[in-house]
């Protein structure tokens, strides 16, 4: 694959679904090609996606919470380097719950699936984006801690925050790094996690998403930013 900064070549982790799937097809609808995973064997909506985009969407399986399939991955992709990496990975609980009553287990879920394997995945496949390329994490304005004023989604929150701090150190520990690193938190948006009392329609968060991402191309450094481009506070 080529650097084209109006195209860019994109590696997405998660897009069987929601989110990800928005963002592989934002992507293919603004001129990209896209390598995207998806988690199992079955067929998903992504397939049907790769339907209508041909040779400029190729679809790879991982399973971010095992090791093993993400170096797999790496190896898979060999020498092939790309424009942006984005890690899309994540799973809720009941909202009510708090640590007084959330399982050990479901705690741990959370916080293997949307912080420690997020961070793996950056950590094995960061290096093939190109030195002024992007390496990019969906977050959530949850995760915050400046703006936790109500409460609620504790467990959850408390595993964006732990990938955020996690974040920051990988930032801290590549700070010679030229190429760009973003947080993103894309609003609470209609989908299977969001639910559907949610605020924005995947209409109203992904091109705005994907648009700011695009624009920070070339900005070296960690942004924690929404999909509005503002930025979120720590």
């Amino acid at each position: 694959m080529t650097a084209n900064p109006k195209h860019p070549d994109v590696l997405l982790i998660g897009a069987s679904r929601g989110l990800g799937l928005a963002i592989a097809a934002e992507y293919l609808d603004r001129g990209s090609r896209v390598v995207a995973t998806v988690r199992g064997d079955g067929r998903t909506a992504l397939h049907d996606l790769r339907d209508g985009a041909g040779s400029r969407l190729e679809i790879e399986h991982v399973d971010i919470n095992l090791p093993d399939q993400v170096h797999a991955l790496r190896d898979r992709l060999g020498t092939r380097r790309f424009d942006l990496l984005f890690v899309n990975a994540g799973v809720a609980n009941r909202p009510e719950e708090t640590p007084a009553d959330v399982t050990t287990e479901e705690f741990t879920r959370l916080m293997v699936t949307n912080a420690l394997s997020p961070m793996r995945v950056v950590e094995a496949l960061g290096g093939l984006v190109v030195p002024d390329g992007t390496i990019a994490v969906m977050s959530s304005g949850q995760g915050s801690v400046a703006d936790n004023e109500r409460g609620g989604f504790e467990i959850y929150r408390a595993s964006k925050s732990a990938l955020n701090q996690l974040m920051r150190s990988y930032a801290a520990r590549h700070r010679d790094d030229p190429r760009t690193l973003l947080l993103m938190a894309p609003g609470w948006v209609r989908t299977g996690l969001g639910g559907p009392g949610a605020r924005l329609t995947v209409d109203e968060s992904i091109p705005g998403l994907v648009t700011t991402v695009d624009a920070q191309r070339g900005r070296p450094g960690l942004r924690y930013l929404d999909y509005r481009g503002r930025t979120v506070a720590w």
